[in-house]
């Protein structure tokens, strides 16, 4: 797949097929993200891979009330949780750029992941005491979003297609309202 492909046809996955991903194409996702750029090469992102149905379900309710909705990442092989180590944090202009090296290095991974036909899903609803609690993280990482990772599966199912239209996942705004030209 080209970049342009990749980039506009990318889209949030919320049901997966029970293939699992390759070693090797996994190892490119997380190498994808080990390469993205960051404030002063400061490379502040941790990511921690759960695998395996039982543990993927583990997460699942442990991600606390506000995670409910997430229960669709159980049928996903993998969930990725991309966390930021605050001692590597680098402040500019007042602001912290552990998080946006996070998301960069995060999206990066997502689309590597879709140029090989694997799904994800940026999921911003969980209790990050709760899964820090059960995953036993240092202090210093801050829980930065949490992604399932998977084969698309070929039928939507009913959470899916119901979270996707309340998510309204394929609205975008129009060019005229996100660009200014000076």
């Amino acid at each position: 797949m080209e970049t342009t492909e990749t980039i506009f046809t990318r889209h949030s996955i919320r049901s997966f097929s029970a293939d699992p991903i390759p070693p090797e194409i996994l190892d490119e996702i997380l190498q994808a993200g080990r390469l993205a750029p960051s404030a002063q090469n400061r490379q502040p992102w941790r990511f921690i891979v759960i695998q395996g149905a039982d543990k993927v379900k583990s997460l699942s309710v442990n991600c606390g009330l506000i995670g409910l909705s997430n229960f669709f990442i159980r049928s996903a092989p993998v969930v990725i949780i991309a966390c930021a180590d605050t001692k590597r944090a680098m402040t500019i202009n007042k602001q912290d750029y552990y998080l946006v090296d996070t998301a960069i290095a995060f999206q990066q991974m997502m689309l590597q992941a879709w140029n090989h036909g694997i799904g994800s899903c940026w999921l911003a609803a969980f209790s990050e005491k709760k899964i820090r609690t059960w995953l036993d993280l240092p202090k210093s990482w801050r829980i930065v979003g949490l992604s399932p990772f998977g084969y698309p599966s070929e039928k939507k199912s009913f959470h899916a297609k119901l979270v996707s239209s309340f998510a309204k996942s394929a609205d975008r705004l129009p060019m005229t309202e996100i660009v200014q030209y000076y």
